[in-house]
């Protein structure tokens, strides 16, 4: 190997032409430098035979022979101790013979291969049966063009046609129009969007008529200023909702409060509102149905809540907490946990007939199929309109138990507390 013959190279300079840049090469049989760019070590390999070159701003090794670089361990994590080297070279010195510090333009720049992490190498091992894609496999993956500022509704169409069960109703044709105008009809455009994301087509698509119908349908966010996601998401899903109508679930509905349509299916839940008397302790419950749930955020001018048991990184229901770290558990918790009322709330008891204080809580009765978690990333007082800007990890897989309305009894004023039935899928 040429690393022990690499004293007598007195600089890093292709050997033909002078030039210390252009990919530079070192052969790895003698003491050669070529330019990789204007085929200079090819030459150098072709004359030679000498079939094994390094790159030295990378460190990969090149055989002439396969045309290509290959792989070996060894060599790949000397290349990156000699990078980590290189990076803390704070000076040149021609004395030094590193192949990476003889490179005069690669010491300042950082590169390093993408290397899977602990979790992703466990995830792979239990996922060895992963989508392989094929020449005419069409998977939705297309991209929308910006119409000035509307990337709020891009990122919102997005994810509502990547979401199965939305994804497999249009594609079946199942929506029955029976709008006197279709083309008024959004349900009818959402099903001709999703046919172009399928269609297998690769440019852009350009969702104007989408854009147009939601200026119709939902006239506060006409115009070209820029709109919030989850303003665009809850508009969309109501205009949805009542251009479903006429399909056939929409009618079977016995309850004319309640709908069947394909919307309410997937995204509606039902949100359970206790209140207790603190003389009587009577309680008052109401069921509510919701489409999201907005969950408050540590802003720096309010107090937030304890971390979830575990914030010294242990994993709580399958979040791996760093310490100060919010996560989507802990917004989850404060909003079902009890909040007193006070004297200036107080409430009509139905079992002491007289205004009195109380609690309420906040707990999942029914949960959606697609649950839409909203964060309240805006904060407002008096004087100003601030973001927050708070960091909030969430788990690939959420166990919602601890939140619903049936585990309620389990809990102690709100705490939360580890699901004792780890079997249980029915809320994850």
């Amino acid at each position: 190997m040429h690393l022990c013959v690499w004293e007598s190279a007195k600089s890093c300079i292709c050997h033909m032409c002078g030039a210390h840049l252009n990919r530079l090469h070192s052969c790895l049989y003698c003491v050669f430098f070529g330019c990789f760019t204007k085929k200079h070590i090819h030459e150098h390999a072709k004359t030679k035979r000498h079939n094994l070159a390094i790159d030295l701003l990378y460190g990969g090794i090149y055989c002439f022979m396969c045309q290509d670089y290959i792989y070996d361990k060894d060599m790949e994590q000397i290349a990156k101790e000699e990078q980590r080297k290189a990076w803390k070279l704070q000076a040149f010195t021609p004395t030094v013979v590193s192949h990476y510090q003889c490179t005069m333009t690669g010491i300042g720049e950082k590169y390093s291969t993408w290397e899977p992490t602990k979790r992703e190498l466990e995830l792979l091992r239990h996922n060895p049966k992963r989508r392989k894609i094929t020449t005419n496999c069409t998977i939705g993956l297309r991209g929308l063009i910006n119409l000035g500022n509307t990337c709020f509704m891009n990122c919102i169409v997005q994810a509502l046609t990547h979401t199965p069960l939305l994804r497999d109703f249009f594609l079946s044709d199942r929506h029955k129009c029976e709008m006197q105008s279709p083309s008024s009809c959004l349900v009818c455009e959402m099903s001709t969007l999703f046919q172009e994301f399928y269609s297998g087509h690769r440019s852009p698509h350009i969702p104007y008529r989408l854009l147009h119908l939601v200026w119709t349908h939902a006239r506060h966010l006409a115009g070209y200023e820029q709109q919030d996601a989850h303003e665009f998401l809850i508009a969309a899903l109501d205009v949805l909702h009542r251009h479903c109508k006429g399909d056939d679930n929409g009618k079977k509905a016995n309850n004319p409060n309640h709908c069947n349509c394909i919307i309410d299916q997937i995204f509606t839940g039902g949100l359970q509102s206790d209140v207790t008397c603190q003389v009587c302790h009577g309680v008052s419950t109401t069921i509510d149905p919701f489409w999201d749930i907005s969950l408050d955020l540590p802003g720096s001018s309010t107090p937030f809540w304890p971390l979830s048991p575990g914030s010294d990184g242990s994993v709580v229901n399958g979040e791996s907490h760093v310490s100060g770290t919010t996560t989507l558990t802990d917004c989850l918790r404060r909003f079902t946990r009890p909040e007193h009322l006070g004297s200036s709330a107080k409430i009509k008891c139905s079992g002491c007939h007289s205004y009195q204080e109380s609690t309420k809580q906040l707990t999942m009765k029914k949960l959606p199929i697609v649950a839409c978690f909203h964060l309240k990333r805006f904060e407002h007082s008096a004087k100003l309109r601030r973001k927050i800007t708070t960091y909030v990890s969430f788990p690939l897989e959420l166990d919602m138990t601890p939140f619903m309305a049936s585990s309620k009894e389990s809990r102690m004023n709100g705490q939360y507390q580890q699901p004792t039935d780890s079997l249980n899928n029915d809320n994850k």
